[in-house]
């Protein structure tokens, strides 16, 4: 059989358009079927052996899906690949790309791995969201690093009554509330005041956005737990937003209920390698402090 890849990548830089067009010649080269999203082909100068694809079942038989971006674009591609458990590889062209398991200047070595089929695959767990209101379901959908609620208008206090596991913990009058993955902890979770959680701890978070309560600290759960956010009746309304990605509007009253995800992502791994190595390369960390090394 041939072996196929789908490629996803930001248009809107020449940079990355240059180095999608270097990929999908040599992962043809190698014999591969290579499809890139419709959207995306009128805004590069590919061979015509490349197959265009769309919708949902873009990424379906693909042996991989590669994402040369952000982590915006790696968060784009995960919606193609979760759904057939295809394993994605981001490819950084973005600026931090925490996501990402390859920079740019790895591109090469990237592919080589890709044609030999030497990676190895991680699977990153998810959060499922569902959102109803008075019988009616308003969203359901997923997501990879975190589910928000926010307040719908900046000059109102959002009322929020949170339950984990089935039990009131806090009314919160705040900005929002995240409920975010170990994935996600470095993302939104972490502007907020969350913990860095490694990859590999099994867990789920939940970190109040400007809280005006005594007990507004965040949360690391069991991965088995549940959160369900309800939107005081008496309050404006919110937005429930996943990934930063897909948004619904919350009226009052509304309830929100977060909890592992059925599908992981799984995100591949060229070379393994020691998580705080990548935080301190990521967040630019002090490792030698202020004062310096002295010895």
């Amino acid at each position: 059989m041939m072996r196929s890849a789908l490629l996803v990548t930001h248009t809107g830089r020449r940079q990355s358009l240059q180095h999608a067009e270097t990929v999908v010649r040599d992962l043809l080269s190698a014999g591969f079927e290579v499809r890139v999203v419709a959207e995306e082909v009128a805004d590069l100068d590919l061979p015509p052996e490349v197959t265009p694809v769309s919708g949902l079942a873009a990424a379906e038989g693909v042996e991989i899906v590669l994402a040369l971006g952000g982590d915006g674009t790696l968060l784009r591609a995960a919606e193609l690949a979760r759904p057939v458990k295809a394993p994605l590889l981001g490819i950084n062209l973005g600026h931090v790309g925490f996501l990402a398991e390859a920079e740019v200047a790895d591109i090469d070595q990237a592919v080589q791995e890709i044609v030999k089929g030497t990676y190895k695959v991680d699977e990153r767990l998810t959060l499922d969201v569902r959102a109803e209101y008075d019988g009616r379901l308003i969203a359901d959908s997923w997501a990879l690093n975190e589910v928000s609620v926010e307040k719908g208008q900046r000059a109102q206090m959002l009322e929020l009554l949170v339950d984990v596991d089935g039990r009131p913990l806090a009314r919160y009058g705040c900005d929002g509330v995240v409920c975010a993955t170990p994935t996600g902890s470095t993302a939104y979770a972490f502007s907020a005041g969350g913990p860095v959680v490694w990859p590999e701890v099994e867990a789920l978070l939940l970190v109040p956005i400007s809280a005006h309560a005594l007990f507004s600290k965040p949360l690391v759960t069991a991965p088995t737990s549940s959160f369900v956010l309800t939107v005081d009746p008496y309050t404006s309304f919110a937005v429930l937003c996943c990934d930063g990605r897909r948004t619904w509007d919350l009226p009052p009253g509304a309830k929100v209920t977060v909890e592992r995800g059925q599908l992981p992502v799984r995100l591949v791994r060229l070379a393994p390698k020691p998580f705080t190595d990548v935080l301190v390369a990521k967040f630019a960390l002090p490792v030698e402090g202020w004062r310096g090394n002295r010895r």
